[in-house]
């Protein structure tokens, strides 16, 4: 029989497309009011990997992501998306949104986004709100999944993710 136990905490990443020229700060202010200081915060890129959000946000947007410092309960994973969706319709402009906000959780062996979109890989949380495996790490690195966002399975973020990874659960 197994024994029930408390999930290992484990770090909150934030995924964040911008409408470019958007003012990013008041966002970042409430995103740490509610999930504590910013670890980490990389250098916005063009984000080319679709057009998908451009008719909402605008023919040019940006990707960069957030490395929050401390540790989340994976329970409340739900909980981060809902918040950063109300974040998002905070501030929308005009109905449509200026910032897509991506919860993920990084643990030593997978990285695991949130998202409202149900398909057959994703798991049901609460309140319309599923976990993805999106990256699983083994024999050094992450490996993406078929279903992968493009962006996510890229080189630059998975190499991004195993040095996050490395130097945080080495502090453990």
């Amino acid at each position: 029989m197994g024994i029930n136990k408390a999930f290992e905490k484990e770090f909150l990443v934030m995924g964040v497309l911008a409408s470019y020229g958007s003012d990013f700060a008041p966002v970042r202010q409430r995103l740490v009011s509610e999930f504590g200081p910013v670890k980490e915060e990389t250098a916005s890129q063009d984000f080319l990997w679709t057009d998908y959000y451009n008719k909402e946000m605008g023919q040019r947007i940006v990707r960069f992501y957030l490395l929050f410092e401390n540790l989340v309960d994976p329970e409340t994973l739900a909980d981060i998306k809902l918040s950063t969706n109300a974040i998002e319709a905070d501030f929308a402009q005009n109905g449509n949104r200026c910032f897509n906000l991506d919860p993920g959780l990084l643990a030593p062996g997978r990285f695991v986004l949130a998202t409202t979109k149900d398909r057959a890989h994703r798991i049901a949380l609460h309140d319309g709100i599923f976990a993805e495996l999106t990256l699983i790490y083994e024999k050094g690195s992450f490996r993406a999944l078929p279903w992968t966002y493009p962006d996510w399975a890229s080189e630059p973020v998975r190499g991004m993710l195993a040095k996050w990874r490395k130097g945080l659960f080495a502090e453990r």
